[in-house]
């Protein structure tokens, strides 16, 4: 469907839950399956939102909107009504979960949710994937017009910025994020390497998969049965390697990830020296997130062997967490930058009918006065003038006898820059 045609004449709203003003079991609740949108997206239209996308993530379940002006009476509780329908929930257990914002404040939450600022953890990359997935839904539902196009599309701008000119999104803030820089600070790029995966370990399954995701050349897994193995091939699309091959095994891999947790060690410090000699001493990045360990922390000793455990993943994910909230300072600065910006270009282009109006009522006017001079300049000029000032002289009057509002006072002269002249015309 197209997309409706721009329109000045309306107000950014948005409407929601999140992580800071509602519990996990209410966002639950709230959460609006993908499949979902188009039939949510519907029932906003029908009580009177015609331009808005619905944001439905972990940390949060918002509606952006652009209402016309008009339509803003209780359109808030409208909205809620919705979102409670959908998550079968009651409005009253709702209550102090959810958070309104209009005009400034709502285009500042649209730039900060894009820009990846208003999450759980700061800088996760996926969030304005997510923005854009709700923006082409909205898109194909028909409920995306000019006025919310144009925010969105300057929060995408802004995002793009913050990305660019902070370190917001270089830290890793997760484990498997940790394990998979660490690897590549090690080897470099990992389309070069190979890893094996030694158990079936959730957090095993999870670090193998991102680094599938970042182009892992390859990867195979192990375990003791080889129907789980073959289990976990068929989830992570790698290939399968006998259990009891593990030694020869180690020496083809880059990257081992041991998530087995037998309540003792798999490799021990003979079979991990002896991969390494058959490499001829290229480094393997060992990767125990098994508990209790799976290999023994002599291993470290091992000359090319580099050895982490999960404490040692989560102090690296946590001095990115840390280095991403230091950063969010200057991110923030970004968006507000951008936001008084943008909002200073639609007031510009808003007043544009207006100043066009005035131009074509002066031109009138002089038009006139040039008629009724008979080609007498100076005639001519003064008419202009007296006609020009006629309007605004009434107007002055009538603000000065209704009382002491100086606001017409004041705005004629900023408008003229009267009080700049030091000695005005009486």
């Amino acid at each position: 469907m197209s997309e409706k045609s721009p329109s000045s004449n309306g107000r950014p709203l948005v409407v929601g839950v999140n992580h800071r003003s509602s519990s996990m079991l209410l966002r639950d609740r709230l959460f609006v399956e993908e499949d979902a949108m188009a039939d949510f997206l519907t029932r906003l239209q029908k009580v009177g939102i015609d331009q808005a996308l619905v944001m439905s993530t972990c940390d949060r379940i918002e509606v952006q909107a652009y209402v016309q002006e008009g339509a803003e009476s209780d359109i808030e509780n409208r909205v809620l009504d919705v979102m409670a329908a959908h998550g079968e929930t009651d409005r009253a257990e709702m209550s102090g979960q959810t958070y309104a914002h209009w005009d400034q404040a709502a285009v500042r939450q649209i730039f900060a949710v894009s820009s990846s600022l208003d999450s759980l953890i700061i800088g996760e990359p996926q969030v304005l994937g997510q923005v854009k997935t709700s923006h082409r839904i909205a898109r194909q539902c028909g409920m995306i017009g000019g006025g919310l196009e144009t925010i969105l599309q300057a929060a995408y701008g802004t995002a793009k910025k913050v990305r660019s000119q902070t370190a917001i999104g270089q830290r890793p803030v997760s484990i498997a994020a940790a394990a998979t820089q660490i690897a590549g600070d090690l080897h470099g790029d990992l389309a070069h390497c190979s890893a094996l995966l030694i158990g079936n370990g959730e957090m095993g399954e999870l670090i193998a998969a991102d680094m599938l995701s970042t182009g892992l050349a390859g990867l195979s897994v192990t375990h003791p049965s080889e129907r789980r193995a073959a289990e976990i091939a068929d989830r992570l699309g790698c290939n399968v390697a006998l259990y009891d091959d593990l030694a020869s095994h180690l020496i083809d891999a880059d990257i081992v990830l041991a998530s087995l947790g037998r309540r003792k060690h798999v490799l021990d410090g003979t079979m991990v020296g002896s991969a390494i000699s058959a490499r001829r001493h290229k480094p393997v990045f060992l990767i125990d997130v098994a508990i209790p360990g799976d290999i023994d922390p002599g291993v470290e000793k091992i000359g090319d062997a580099f050895l982490y455990n999960m404490d040692d993943l989560e102090r690296v994910a946590m001095e990115g967490r840390a280095e991403r909230e230091n950063e969010s300072g200057s991110a923030w600065a970004i968006v507000d930058a951008d936001v008084a910006t943008f909002l200073r270009g639609q007031t510009e282009r808003a007043a544009v009918p207006a100043l066009s109006r005035l131009r074509n009522h002066v031109e009138g006017i002089r038009e006139q006065a040039l008629a009724d001079a008979g080609g007498d300049a100076e005639k001519a000029t003064r008419l202009l003038v007296k006609r020009l000032l006629h309007a605004p002289s009434g107007a002055l009057r009538e603000t000065t006898h209704s009382g002491d509002d100086r606001s017409m006072e004041i705005a004629l002269e900023r408008l003229f820059g009267l009080d700049n002249d030091k000695e005005p015309d009486k």
